[in-house]
C-alpha cells in the first residue's frame, strides 16, 4: 500500500513500532525519551479498547464517496487503526488531491489531534507536507493534508538498495534543519520513521505527520529532542547500509545481528562514507562507540544540523558518459570503407586482388599536367595582382582622404546613441526551483515602482545557498517587447548579494532558468549588470543566487529597486 499511496500517512504500519531509546537503552544512561504508543499498551487495554485508562471508540463506519463539508470526497480508505482511519480524497472544490484522517468527536485523542494539526498547520514550512484543515463536524474530527503523488517514500527507496553518499547527505542535511526549526517553534514529531520521509521528484525530502501521527497514535515524550534526534540517526544508518539500526526487523529493513550491540555503519558494509557514518552514531549514541572515536555526541536536531554543516560537503557522483565511438578512417583508394580488420585472415578465406590506383593512365598524366599548369598561372596572376595593389597604395599614401560629415556639422549616423531608460511593463516572482514555485508575490510590484524605501523579499533560507534546496530565486521583467538592453542596475537591502542576469527573445517566459541566457552577473548592494554588448531581449530575469543574513536569523533576499537602460 505505501509503494501504491506514496502520499498517505503511514500510520498502518505497527512494524518499529517500539521507541527508539528504549531499543538503545545499552547506549544511554541518562534515561532518553520514555514514549507511550498506542500500539505498545498491554494485552489487557487492547482487549478492552481502552488507551491507558480512556475507552477508544470504534473508527466511523464511512465508505467512499462520502462527503465531508461538501468538499472532500472520499475515496480509498488507507488505514483503519486503533478508532481512526486514514483516506485518500479529492478536494472537489479545487480539483486536487488530498488525505482525510478521521476519528469520532467523542475519542479521547481527539483534542489533542485537532491541537497538533492546527500548530502544525501554524508553522507553514515547505519541507513538512501541510495541514490544510482541521475541523470538527457531525460528531466527526478530521485533518485535511496535501497528497504528493510524485513523491515516493524513503521505504520504497531503501527496497532497492543503500542510497549514495550524496543522497544521504541530502537526507541527513534537510531533514535535521527541518526539524531543528519545528522545535524551534515548540513541535515534535516523535514518530519519525521511513515512511514518514518523502522525496520528491526534484530531490527534496519533506517529512509528513508532524506531530499529527504522534497524536493520534497517544505518543508522548519526556525529551523530544532526543527522540527525533535519535530517530534522523536511524534514518541516516538504514540509508547508508539498508539495515535498521537494532536487533529487531522494521520497515521492510533487518535489524543488525544480535549480541553485536551498536556497530558504525561503515563496519556494516563496505564502502560506506566515513564521516556520515560518524555522524550516525553521534546521532544514535551518546556513550560508548562515540566516545571511542572522540566525538562529542548530538542530542538535538539542531545540534545534528551543525555538525552536517561543519563536515566536509559530499558531491555527488560524476555523470557516467558514453564514451564516443572510434572514429572511421576511410581509404576508398585502396577499394575498401573503414580500418583493415585486425583479425589474421584465416588461410581458407579467399584473398581479395586490390584494385591498381586510379589516374594511372596516359590520359590520367595529361589531365595532371594540366590541373599543373592551371594552378601555376593562378599563383602568377594572382601575385602580379598583389603587386599591383601595393604599388598602387604606396603612390597614394600621402594624400588625405576627407571624412565624411553630415550638413549640420554633427556626426555620421555610425554614431553611439546615449542610453535611454527602458520602461518595465510589469514583473513577476521566479521560483520555477521551489515546492510552489511561488516567492513572495504581493509585493514584487516594489522593484519597479521608483521607491527606495519599500521592496521585495524572499523567503527565510539557513543559509545563504538557499538551505541547499535550490540554486536560487528571482524576478522576471517584462519590457512590452524586444527592445535592446545595455544596463541592468539592481538595488538591494539588507547587505551584499549575489546575482546574475539573464535574457529571452521568446514570447514567453521560460518554465526553467536555463531556458535564459546568461548575460552579467556581480555582488553587492548596488550592483551593475552590464553585458559584454548590448542584448536584444523582451523578459529579462534577476535571478539571486546568494543570499545576506538576514534580522531574523535567517537569510533572505530583498530587491528595492531595479533600473533598465538601452
Amino acid at each position: 500500500m505505501a509503494e501504491r499511496s506514496t502520499a498517505a500517512v503511514d500510520v498502518a504500519d505497527n512494524s518499529g513500532d517500539e521507541p527508539l531509546t528504549a531499543k538503545a537503552d545499552a547506549a544511554t544512561t541518562d534515561g532518553t525519551a520514555h514514549i507511550q504508543d498506542a500500539e505498545g499498551a498491554s494485552a489487557k487495554d487492547a482487549e478492552s479498547g481502552r488507551d491507558g485508562s480512556d475507552s477508544v471508540p470504534a473508527s466511523p463506519d464511512l465508505h467512499s464517496g462520502h462527503k465531508l463539508a461538501r468538499r472532500y470526497r472520499l475515496e480509498e480508505c488507507v488505514t483503519r487503526l486503533d478508532g481512526f482511519s486514514s483516506w485518500r480524497a479529492v478536494d472537489e472544490k479545487l480539483r486536487r488531491a488530498v488525505g482525510v484522517h478521521l476519528l469520532p468527536a467523542d475519542h479521547p485523542r481527539a483534542r489533542s489531534v485537532l491541537a497538533a494539526a492546527r500548530s502544525s498547520a501554524l508553522l507553514g514550512d515547505p519541507r513538512f507536507v501541510q495541514v490544510l484543515d482541521a475541523v470538527e463536524e457531525d460528531d466527526l474530527v478530521y485533518v485535511v493534508h496535501e497528497w504528493l503523488p510524485d513523491a515516493t517514500e524513503l521505504t520504497a527507496l531503501l527496497a532497492t538498495g543503500p542510497l549514495e553518499a550524496h543522497d544521504a547527505y541530502q537526507l541527513v542535511s534537510q531533514i535535521s534543519q527541518a526539524m531543528a526549526a519545528a522545535h524551534r517553534e515548540g513541535l515534535a514529531h516523535l514518530r519519525l520513521t521511513p515512511g514518514a520521509v518523502l522525496r520528491s521528484s526534484t530531490g527534496q525530502y519533506r517529512i509528513r505527520g508532524l506531530a499529527v501521527n504522534a497524536a493520534l497514535r497517544g505518543i508522548t515524550a519526556d525529551q523530544p529532542l532526543r527522540t527525533d534526534t535519535e530517530a534522523i540517526g536511524a534514518l541516516l544508518y538504514a540509508a547508508l547500509t539498508r539495515r535498521w539500526p537494532y536487533e529487531s526487523d522494521a520497515y521492510g529493513l533487518s535489524g543488525l545481528p544480535k549480541d553485536l550491540g551498536l556497530i558504525p555503519p561503515d563496519q556494516v558494509r563496505a564502502g560506506v562514507h566515513r564521516g556520515l557514518s560518524e555522524l550516525a552514531m553521534r546521532a544514535l549514541v551518546n556513550d560508548g562507540a562515540t566516545a571511542s572515536r572522540q566525538e562529542q555526541p548530538c542530542t538535538t536536531p539542531d545540534e545534528l544540523a551543525k555538525a552536517v554543516a561543519a563536515m566536509p560537503r559530499v558531491l555527488p557522483p560524476e555523470p557516467a558518459f558514453t564514451a564516443p565511438p572510434e572514429y572511421q578512417r576511410t581509404t576508398y583508394q585502396q577499394g575498401t570503407y573503414g580500418r583493415p580488420s585486425a583479425r589474421p585472415t584465416s588461410a581458407t578465406q579467399p584473398v581479395i586482388p586490390v584494385p591498381p590506383a586510379p589516374l594511372q593512365s596516359r590520359t590520367g598524366k595529361a589531365l595532371k599536367w594540366a590541373v599543373s599548369a592551371l594552378l601555376i598561372a593562378a599563383l602568377g596572376l594572382g601575385s602580379w595582382q598583389l603587386a599591383e595593389t601595393v604599388l598602387h597604395r604606396g603612390k597614394d599614401s600621402g594624400e588625405q582622404v576627407p571624412t565624411q560629415t553630415t550638413e549640420d556639422g554633427g556626426d555620421d549616423n555610425n554614431a553611439v546613441e546615449p542610453s535611454k531608460p527602458v520602461t518595465i511593463a510589469k514583473a513577476q516572482d521566479y521560483d520555477p526551483l521551489g515546492v510552489d514555485g511561488s516567492e513572495k508575490p504581493a509585493s514584487i510590484k516594489n522593484v519597479y515602482d521608483g521607491d527606495a524605501s519599500s521592496y521585495w523579499n524572499t523567503d527565510g533560507y539557513f543559509s545563504a545557498d538557499f538551505g541547499r534546496l535550490k540554486e536560487g530565486v528571482g524576478v522576471v521583467l517584462d519590457l512590452g517587447k524586444v527592445q535592446q538592453v545595455g544596463n541592468v542596475e539592481v538595488s538591494f537591502l539588507g547587505g551584499s548579494t549575489s546575482v546574475e542576469l539573464r535574457t529571452t527573445e521568446d514570447s514567453t517566459v521560460p518554465q526553467m532558468p536555463d531556458g535564459f541566457t546568461k548575460a552579467a552577473k556581480g555582488s553587492g548592494t548596488k550592483v551593475s549588470l552590464k553585458p559584454d554588448k548590448p542584448v536584444q531581449a523582451r523578459y529579462l530575469l534577476v535571478w539571486l543566487t546568494e543570499l545576506p543574513p538576514s534580522d531574523d536569523g535567517n537569510y533572505r533576499g530583498k530587491v528595492s529597486d531595479i533600473k533598465v537602460t538601452s
